[in-house]
């Protein structure tokens, strides 16, 4: 069932997790992952900091969920993240077993969720997890934005 009000509420969760790689002078994407109403994983983007390429804000909250869990399987969880998923995020993703993927903006040079791939929906792979985009986009986009425009006046 999607309730657009739960939703926001975790996404603004998922926006502070935005504003610490914004901090950070990373892309300001992040990411929560909720299981049975508690936050059980969270990240943010850092590849700058940690000089790696897989270190994105999914990737992070994916390995601080399985831990707090101790399963690497994320069954009946909720991922929330900023910005869809890209191709490396949302295989990982798959391959955790969440329940849902809860997005903000869209990325149609990369979203995988639909936008530009749909990875999540391809008929070969056997999860097919509950897809809503959309959520609390303009809050993602005006963080963006700022970012990339704060770079672009340096």
């Amino acid at each position: 069932m999607i309730n657009v009000e739960v939703y926001e509420k975790w996404m603004k969760y998922a926006l502070i997790e935005a504003v610490k790689a914004f901090d950070a002078g990373e892309v300001p994407i992040g990411c929560i992952i909720v299981k049975d109403n508690k936050i059980i994983g969270k990240g943010f983007n850092q590849v700058e900091t940690l000089n790696d390429a897989t270190a994105h804000a999914e990737m992070i909250a994916i390995t601080s969920a399985s831990a707090t869990i101790n399963d690497w399987r994320l069954s009946d969880s909720f991922l929330f993240v900023t910005k869809e998923p890209c191709p490396m995020c949302a295989g990982a993703i798959l391959n955790s077993r969440v329940k849902a993927i809860i997005y903000g903006l869209h990325d149609d040079e990369k979203g995988s969720c639909g936008s530009y791939y749909d990875i999540c929906r391809d008929n070969k792979q056997n999860n097919f997890p509950i897809i809503k985009g959309g959520i609390l986009a303009k809050d993602s986009h005006i963080l963006i934005q700022e970012f990339f425009n704060n770079r672009r006046n340096k």
